[in-house]
C-alpha cells in the first residue's frame, strides 16, 4: 500500500503536517509579497485610478485561481495520481510509462520540457522572493529615504549565504521551517483579517462574477493583469512534487484548513487596504503592518522567502537526481546529508550553477517588479505539462474513457493556456529569460539522452558473453586469484573492459562478476528485491542491481547484500574494471557538431563512475579507449 492511502498515526500525521508547511507551502506562501502589488500596478501605470470594481475583480481572479488550480487540480486530482507515494512530473511520467509499457516520444518531450521549465523556476524563485522581501525596508519610515542603494547588496548577501550553507544539509534548518512558516501564515491571516474591516465590502470579491466582469470589460489590460495574477499560484507544483516526503493527507489538510484560508484573508485584506487608502498601492503588503511592526514584518518576510527558496533548491536537487537515474542527465555528485531521510541530498554542481544564475538575475533586473516579468512563464509551462500527463494517466493508469479524461482535464488546460497566453505578453520585458533558461536545460537533457544512446550503439559488442567464454574454454588464459567485477550496460554482450583486459593482460580472475546497475520507473526498491544473481557458468556470475529513480546507486551496499546470500568474495581482494572513452567530435554521424561538443563537455565533467556508484576507489582499474562520435 502506498503512502497516499496508508493510515498515518495521529502523532505522525501532525508532525508531517507541520513539516509540510515550510517545505511544501513556502513558495506559494510568499506570493502575497508581490502578486497583488504587481497586478494593480498595471492599472496605475496605465494612467487610471484604482476603481472599486477593478480591485474586486483582481482579488476575485486571485481567489479563484487558488481554488481552481491549487485546490481542484493539485489537491483533488493530481495528488491521487501517485507513483508508489511519490509525486512530481517525472514520477507521473514514469507511472504513465509503466502503464504504456515503453517510453514514447511524447512522454520524453513532456518530461524534458517539464524539467527544463522547473530549473527556470528554481533560478527565479529565490531571486524574486528574497528581493521582494528586502524591498520591504523601503516602507520603514526611519530608513525609507536612504535604504535604496543597499537593497541589492543585502539581497545578494542573503542569497549567497543560502547557497553556501547547502553543503551542511537542511536537517538543522528544517526543524525550524515548519514552525516558522506556521507563524508566517498565521500572520498573513491575522493582518488580512485586521484590514478587511477597512472596507468590509471586499468580501464580495469571493463571487466569481467580479473576475469574469473584470476580464470582459478591460480588454487588453485585463489580459495583462491576468499575467500578474498568475503569480498567486506560483509554487503550487510543490504540493505534488513533495508528496513523497509528507504524504497526501497531511498536505491536503494543511492546504484546506490553514494555507488557503490565510492566503485568501491576506489578499482580501490587501484589497480592503487599497480601497480605503489608495496611497498604499505602491506596496500594499508591507503597508498592512503598523509602523512599529514594519521591522519585524520585513525580518519575518525575509525568513519566509529564504525558506521558500530552500524548498525550490531542494526540489532542484531531487529533480536532478531523478533525471540522472532516468538517463536524462550525466552522473553528478550526490551527497546524502541525512542518514535518516532519503530525500535530503546535496549536489554541488547544481548548487553552484543555481547560485551563479541567481546572482546574474538579481544584478540584471535589480528589482522584484522587473523580475516579475520573467517569472511565471516557466511555472505555467510546467503546469500545462502536468495536466497533459494527468490526461494520459487517467486514460492509461485509471483506465477511464477518453471522454471522461477530457472532461476532467480540459477545464484546467483551458485556464492554464489562458494564463500562458497572458504571460506571453511579458516576453519582451523579461519573460524571454525563463524560456532561455528552459531552452538551455532542454538542450542539455536532449543532448545527453541522445548522445548516450549513440555511445551505447558505437560500443555495442557483437560477441555475447556466452560466446566469449566458449572461446576461452577452448583456449583458456592464465587464471589469477581473486574476484574481478566488470561493469556493463548490456549484460548479454561481452563487457568492453573484459575484452581489453584479456587483450592486453592475457589473464582471467578465478571468479568473474559481470555487473549491471539499472534504474527502474519506481521511486525506491526494497533491499530484498535489489539484487539478482545468475550463474552464467562455473566461476562466472551475472549480477543485476536495481535502484529506483529516487535512490542513489550504491554498488558497495549492493555487494554487501550479495555477501549475505550465496555469493562469497572479499572486497579487498576484488578488482573493479570500468571502461572510459576519450571522445572526439566529428559531426559526420549521429548528432550535429555543436551537439557532439556539448555531449563531450558533459561526458568529461560527469562524476567519475567510482564516486557515483560508491565503488572503493582503491580497487578500480580503468581501461581507456579513444572514439569518434
Amino acid at each position: 500500500m502506498n503512502a497516499a492511502v496508508t493510515k498515518i498515526p495521529a502523532s505522525r500525521f501532525w508532525m508531517l503536517a507541520v513539516g509540510s508547511i515550510g517545505v511544501v507551502f513556502g513558495d506559494i506562501g510568499t506570493s502575497p509579497l508581490y502578486a497583488f502589488k504587481e497586478s494593480i500596478h498595471h492599472m496605475v501605470e496605465d494612467g487610471g485610478a484604482l476603481a472599486r470594481e477593478d480591485v474586486l475583480g483582481v482579488i476575485s481572479l486571485m481567489l479563484w485561481s487558488l481554488i481552481i488550480i491549487v485546490t481542484l487540480k493539485y489537491v483533488v486530482l493530481l495528488m491521487r495520481l501517485d507513483n508508489r507515494g511519490e509525486g512530481g512530473t517525472l514520477a507521473l511520467m514514469a507511472l504513465v510509462q509503466q502503464a504504456i509499457g515503453k517510453r514514447t516520444a511524447l512522454l520524453f518531450i513532456m518530461a524534458v520540457a517539464s524539467a527544463g521549465l522547473f530549473f527556470g523556476d528554481a533560478l527565479l524563485t529565490p531571486a524574486v522572493s528574497v528581493l521582494s522581501a528586502v524591498e520591504g525596508l523601503e516602507v520603514i519610515p526611519e530608513i525609507s529615504t536612504s535604504i535604496e542603494p543597499f537593497i541589492l547588496p543585502i539581497a545578494l548577501v542573503i542569497l549567497v549565504g543560502l547557497f553556501l550553507i547547502q553543503r551542511w544539509g537542511t536537517a538543522i534548518m528544517g526543524a525550524w521551517f515548519g514552525p516558522m512558516c506556521l507563524v508566517w501564515f498565521l500572520m498573513l491571516g491575522g493582518l488580512g483579517l485586521y484590514h478587511i474591516i477597512d472596507d468590509p465590502g471586499i468580501i464580495a470579491a469571493i463571487s466569481p462574477h467580479h473576475a469574469v466582469q473584470f476580464l470582459t470589460t478591460h480588454g487588453h489590460l485585463g489580459f495583462v493583469v491576468l499575467g500578474s495574477v498568475f503569480l498567486t499560484v506560483t509554487g503550487a507544483e510543490a504540493l505534488y512534487a513533495d508528496m513523497g516526503h509528507f504524504g497526501r493527507k497531511p498536505i491536503s489538510a494543511m492546504w484546506t484548513w490553514l494555507v488557503l484560508p490565510c492566503l485568501a484573508l491576506n489578499y482580501l485584506g490587501q484589497g480592503a487596504l487599497v480601497l480605503a487608502h489608495p496611497e498604499t498601492a505602491d506596496n500594499p503588503f508591507f503597508h498592512m503592518a503598523p509602523d512599529i511592526l514594519r521591522w519585524p514584518l520585513v525580518i519575518l518576510a525575509t525568513l519566509a522567502t529564504v525558506i521558500a527558496s530552500q524548498a525550490v533548491i531542494s526540489g532542484a536537487f531531487s529533480l536532478a537526481q531523478q533525471g540522472i537515474q532516468l538517463g536524462l542527465l550525466p552522473r553528478l555528485r550526490i551527497v546524502n546529508t541525512s542518514s535518516e531521510h532519503h530525500g535530503q541530498i546535496y549536489m554541488p554542481q547544481i548548487n553552484y550553477m543555481l547560485l551563479a544564475g541567481v546572482i546574474v538575475l538579481v544584478l540584471a533586473f535589480k528589482s522584484s517588479s522587473a523580475m516579475a516579468s520573467a517569472y511565471g512563464i516557466s511555472v505555467i509551462g510546467a503546469m500545462i505539462t502536468s495536466t497533459l500527463l494527468a490526461f494520459l494517466a487517467i486514460r492509461r493508469v485509471w483506465k477511464k474513457s477518453i471522454w471522461l479524461a477530457l472532461l476532467i482535464t480540459a477545464p484546467f488546460l483551458v485556464v492554464e493556456v489562458t494564463f500562458l497566453s497572458a504571460n506571453t505578453l511579458k516576453l519582451a520585458s523579461g519573460g524571454y529569460v525563463s524560456l532561455l533558461i528552459a531552452a538551455t536545460t532542454i538542450a542539455v537533457l536532449w543532448t545527453w539522452s541522445r548522445g548516450t544512446r549513440y555511445l551505447i550503439e558505437r560500443t555495442r559488442q557483437t560477441l555475447s558473453t556466452r560466446e566469449l567464454f566458449d572461446l576461452l574454454d577452448a583456449d583458456p588464459p592464465m587464471k589469477v586469484k581473486g574476484t574481478a567485477i566488470f561493469l556493463t550496460g548490456n549484460p548479454d554482450a561481452a563487457p568492453v573492459a573484459l575484452l581489453h583486459n584479456l587483450k592486453h593482460n592475457k589473464v582471467l580472475h578465478e571468479q568473474i562478476i559481470i555487473l549491471k546497475v539499472r534504474s527502474i520507473q519506481a521511486p525506491r526498491v526494497p533491499d530484498d528485491e535489489k539484487i539478482d544473481v545468475r550463474e552464467v557458468r562455473p566461476g562466472v556470475k551475472l549480477i543485476t542491481m536495481t535502484f529506483g529513480f529516487m535512490e542513489t546507486p550504491n554498488v558497495s551496499h549492493g555487494l554487501s547484500l550479495c555477501k549475505a546470500g550465496q555469493l562469497k568474495f572479499e572486497i579487498m581482494k576484488t578488482s573493479f574494471f570500468v571502461s572510459h572513452y576519450t571522445l572526439i567530435a566529428d559531426g559526420k554521424t549521429g548528432m550535429p557538431l555543436w551537439q557532439d561538443h556539448l555531449f563531450i563537455f558533459l561526458y568529461r565533467n560527469a562524476t567519475h563512475v567510482t564516486e557515483f556508484f560508491r565503488i572503493p576507489r582503491s580497487r578500480v582499474i580503468e581501461i581507456g579507449a579513444q572514439m569518434s562520435i
